[in-house]
């Protein structure tokens, strides 16, 4: 009796020594991860994270224990149910999480399982003998016999993510080897730096949240502006609205200044303005060209003066 409380005690220490170490923790449900499969996966997370498992109620009491020093361990309570465990680390947390989600064991169909995904049979000879087409009949898929085996006319599913499986599918799956299924450590929350989120976070690139801030700015700009109420996202729109205010002003009145001058010789003569935008660029290109011309003109100097001869010819 002595000893289980130490081994309690002593996990009790460990987790909440990990959860003041880490900054950031995956809770990862561990449903049909066996034992082999759970080492690899430590294996793969060496030197990068630390996997701690454990009975829910042992983590709990460990939490609720350690609520007075750390409140923010409550946000986890809620999400420690099933068969889950915690992983540990101080890294990039995507670069954890697909290091989590890689470990995939392929394995069949059980009867009484619920399938995690769809599964099709594909469509093809299955090399298997006329006195089986009683399993492809219960299950309605399409075949015929095609040089005395058994062939598929098209792609069926026989199973959808979520549903049972039969004892018919289960047998017609196996008789085909196919095993449909792969399991591993799934992420179900991420607690990091106090708060818990859902791991589909992780995949919000940074221009998502660029364009979500920018958009958010505008908003803001957009109703200051209506509300005449000045912000530090509002104010260069509102100079620059004021400015061409001013203009207006002077474009309708004798009064002027530099800006507006230009504004108002533009307005009375553009003609003007569109023929010295060509010209301007003709006197561009011809003081380009004597000054190309001068820059051959060199190379031509330093290749004569080789007189095709080397230094030391």
């Amino acid at each position: 009796m002595g000893k289980t409380k130490d081994v309690k005690q002593a996990y009790f220490d460990k987790l909440l020594a990990l959860m003041q170490d880490y900054p950031s923790i995956f809770l990862v449900e561990v449903t049909n991860v066996g034992s082999n499969q759970l080492h690899q996966i430590r294996q793969a997370l060496r030197g990068k994270a630390v996997v701690l498992m454990g009975k829910n109620t042992m983590v709990r009491r460990a939490l609720r224990g350690a609520l007075a020093d750390n409140p923010q361990f409550e946000k986890l309570l809620p999400h420690v149910k099933g068969n889950v465990g915690f992983v540990f680390t101080k890294g990039d947390l995507k670069e954890i999480r697909d290091l989590v989600l890689a470990n995939k064991v392929a394995a069949p169909a059980r009867a009484g399982a619920f399938s995690p995904n769809d599964v099709f049979i594909p469509a093809g000879n299955t090399g298997m003998e006329p006195g089986k087409t009683s399993f492809f009949q219960a299950l309605g898929i399409p075949t015929k016999i095609a040089r005395g085996t058994i062939e598929i006319v098209t792609q069926h599913q026989v199973l959808s993510a979520g549903s049972r499986v039969g004892t018919s599918e289960a047998t017609l799956l196996n008789m085909l080897n196919i095993s449909p299924f792969t399991y591993g450590m799934t992420v179900v929350q991420i607690f990091d730096a106090g708060n818990v989120f859902t791991p589909d976070v992780l995949d919000i690139d940074e221009k998502v949240l660029i364009d979500r801030f920018m958009s958010g700015i505008t908003t803001i700009a957009s109703i200051s502006l209506a509300l005449n109420y000045p912000t530090l996202v509002s104010v260069m729109h509102s100079l620059v609205n004021s400015y061409k205010n001013l203009l207006a002003v002077s474009i309708a009145t004798d009064y002027t200044f530099e800006a507006a001058q230009k504004v108002k010789d533009y307005l009375e003569n553009p003609e003007a303005f569109a023929s010295a935008a060509p010209a301007a660029a003709a006197s561009t290109e011809s003081a380009a060209a004597p000054a190309a011309a001068e820059e051959k003109e060199e190379e031509k100097e330093e290749s004569d003066d080789d007189m095709g001869f080397g230094l030391f010819d």
